[in-house]
């Protein structure tokens, strides 16, 4: 049976906890998980996305077996429509697709894009969005999970990460917020704690899969 998604998993080794893309329990259905050798964070995770190797991720999205293939970093946006010609498959590289149809909505006032590293992500990441380079706001490197996915640590603790993604959205949130977009593929588990303390819509790329194939997303993560 053809997998229902296959994951482009940068090479790392920090926990992949329920609600995050790249973790099977995520998913009402089969997946499938390839591991691109040498995608570090450090070498995805750029302000100059242009500098990326993207070849391996153009040998893994012609050879990936699921109904919609995503990435499991969102600072691959830049390479979305090189890499979606490379299939005739949906491909999803990052929840900033979201954009397209949220522009239509929200003005960049109005939305409040949380990012891994917001000194990175940058207008060249927002393709026809650059407007919305402003409504960035991202992790600290002293914020816990920064800290576990940056140095690749073995234990996650998800109360921690939680409380700062809470924290960081309430420092950083203004009158004029009315919805959130998780770009880091990372905060997905940490959505509904961020849609009750907040009570706004939040966005990521759990939810753009789930708008392509519906039924994909276990209940609990979207």
């Amino acid at each position: 049976m053809r997998p229902s998604v296959s994951v482009l998993q940068l090479d790392t080794q920090f926990p992949r906890v329920p609600g995050d893309v790249a973790c099977r329990d995520t998913y009402n259905d089969e997946i499938e998980i390839i591991r691109i050798p040498g995608a570090l964070v450090r070498n995805i995770v750029t302000s100059r996305p242009d500098d990326i190797d993207i070849q391996p991720f153009e040998d893994a999205v012609k050879n990936a077996r699921g109904d919609v293939i995503v990435t499991s970093c969102g600072f691959l946006s830049f390479w979305q429509k090189h890499l979606q010609s490379c299939t005739t498959r949906p491909f999803i590289s990052s929840s900033l697709v979201a954009l397209d149809r949220l522009s239509a909505v929200y003005a960049p006032q109005e939305l409040l894009i949380l990012t891994f590293d917001a000194q990175s992500l940058n207008e060249s990441h927002l393709g026809d969005h650059r407007r919305y380079a402003g409504a960035i706001r991202g992790l600290s490197p002293q914020m816990h999970l920064r800290h576990v996915i940056s140095t690749g640590q073995s234990e996650l603790k998800t109360d921690v990460a939680s409380d700062e993604m809470v924290d960081l959205v309430r420092k950083s949130r203004v009158q004029s917020h009315k919805h959130i977009l998780l770009e880091c593929t990372n905060m997905s588990p940490y959505k509904q704690a961020l849609k009750t303390e907040f009570e706004l819509p939040v966005s990521d790329i759990l939810t753009e899969i789930e708008r392509i194939r519906p039924n994909t997303i276990a209940r609990a993560f979207l």
